[in-house]
């Protein structure tokens, strides 16, 4: 049975993640700084982590036994959305230890798991990471995804010798407390989507920034 480490996923796109995947059998491992009622009603592992806490990330691999498939680095925050204040730049600085070094980390911490299963990382990144494809503005959020591409791209390398396969999904326009009510797209589907992508990404996909229909952003 395959096992999957799935962070963030007490609500949103990561506990949909953990709901497919623990539906389909897998052994799930599910990290939240707070669980939630949806997350306890599935039958999955669930683990404690504060993403700001560097010490339990780079010791969580400690906590995992035996081969793992697949990492899902889901956990994020979009907060703040800009900088104009020294409060804003702390903030920014925050956002840069949760969605760019935690990450980064945590897939280091659990390597010689998911290497002794040749698995998969995969890191949920944006289209508003994209330097090329920038339209301006949440310049605190597009710094931390375009450095968190960068991490896990220089992750892929490294690791590929070891059989390990490392990219970065970017989920689209989701409806969830951080895409809001506009976004046009389900959790159900986004995750569906990208589940079918993770599936057959080979070797040539490592490192690569990829939408969830398959097709790559520009850097």
């Amino acid at each position: 049975m395959p096992t999957v480490l799935i962070t963030g996923a007490n609500r949103g796109i990561g506990l949909e993640f953990a709901r497919q995947y623990s539906r389909d059998g897998w052994d799930v491992i599910a990290t939240a700084r707070r669980s939630s009622a949806e997350l306890d009603a599935l039958d999955v592992r669930v683990e404690p982590l504060e993403l700001t806490d560097l010490d339990a990330v780079a010791s969580f691999g400690e906590r995992v036994d035996g081969p793992l498939d697949l990492l899902i680095a889901n956990a994020g925050t979009m907060t703040p959305q800009e900088a104009q204040t020294a409060a804003d730049g702390r903030a920014w600085a925050e956002m840069l230890t949760v969605n760019t070094i935690t990450p980064y980390l945590l897939a280091r911490s659990v390597l010689p798991q998911v290497a002794a299963a040749e698995g998969k990382m995969l890191a949920l990144t944006s289209g508003m990471g994209s330097i090329g494809e920038s339209s301006g503005g949440y310049v605190p959020y597009r710094s931390s995804k375009a450095a968190l591409n960068m991490a896990w791209h220089s992750l892929a390398i490294d690791v590929k010798r070891q059989g390990v396969i490392a990219a970065m999904l970017d989920p689209g326009w989701v409806k969830t407390r951080m895409g809001g009510a506009s976004a046009p797209t389900t959790p159900e589907q986004s995750v569906a989507d990208m589940r079918r992508l993770i599936e057959r990404l080979g070797p040539e996909d490592s490192g690569a920034f990829l939408k969830r229909d398959g097709s790559r952003h520009g850097w």
